[in-house]
């Protein structure tokens, strides 16, 4: 009696693939089309949410440097204890601007460092119309962000609310955004770089002189529901009105200011 073939045999099998060729010919493809949609589906995913796409399982701050999702909005209550233009504020544009963006930032945010070129545009865009304050809020993940803005508001003391916004330019300008794109030890050299007495200000920045300054502005912070940066609140002559979250693009932000003027 002849010996049948075994049905796990490569006889067998290709037996099988020659008798199926159309079936599985379209199984690959219908698998290689599958494949090739989710990618452009993960592409464009990725597109929208700004160059990096959210990996599960990941541990936050390992997605690359995305936008933080960003204050989720203050309740009521927070907003409207939002202060307008204070005496111990730094102003650029008109005091008595219609609108008022107050905004909480980080000297070492790379969002903030973003966001700064965006509202220098807003200023230009809007003259009188517009004032900017900026107040500090210096992330504890970023080594060298509080004091940075203790530098800011060394120069401000020393040099007064010009050379505070040359400073702040400056140092946006310069850093990496990477927590520690400054030296500790080069930020009165920054100052001096705008006029400004680089040992007064290295001198106070060592002192700790502005420290309880800046937690304090911080803590007014996270008071009035700021929970990243940079957070920006719209002020007018009737109280906050509503928080600008994260980074937005020019467009956005103009969008926002023109219903209020």
């Amino acid at each position: 009696m002849p010996q049948k073939d075994s049905p796990y045999s490569l006889q067998s099998l290709l037996e099988f693939v020659n008798s199926n060729f159309v079936l599985l010919l379209l199984v690959l493809f219908f698998f290689a089309g599958g494949f090739v949609a989710g990618s452009l589906w993960t592409e464009n995913q990725i597109m929208k949410n700004g160059g990096t796409a959210a990996v599960a399982g990941a541990p936050a701050g390992a997605q690359g440097a995305t936008q933080p999702a960003g204050p989720t909005g203050p309740t009521d209550d927070q907003l409207g204890n939002v202060q307008g233009i204070q005496e111990s504020d730094y102003v650029r544009g008109n005091k008595n601007a219609k609108v008022v963006l107050v905004e909480y930032s980080d000297y070492e945010c790379p969002f903030c460092q973003r966001f700064h070129d965006t509202m220098n545009e807003i200023m230009d865009t809007y003259g009188d119309d517009v004032a900017w304050v900026l107040r500090d809020y210096p992330l504890p993940f970023h080594a060298n962000a509080q004091k940075a803005a203790e530098a800011a508001a060394c120069v401000g003391s020393i040099a007064g609310n010009d050379k505070f916004w040359e400073f702040t330019d400056l140092y946006f300008n310069t850093t990496d955004g990477s927590g520690t794109g400054v030296a500790i030890e080069d930020m009165g050299e920054l100052a001096g770089k705008v006029g400004v007495d680089a040992a007064a200000v290295q001198k106070c920045v060592d002192s700790g002189e502005m420290e309880a300054a800046i937690t304090a502005e911080m803590d007014e912070g996270s008071s009035v529901g700021i929970t990243g940066t940079p957070g920006t609140f719209v002020v007018t002559q009737d109280g906050a009105q509503e928080l600008i979250p994260g980074a937005l693009p020019t467009a956005d932000v103009k969008a926002i200011i023109d219903q209020y003027l």
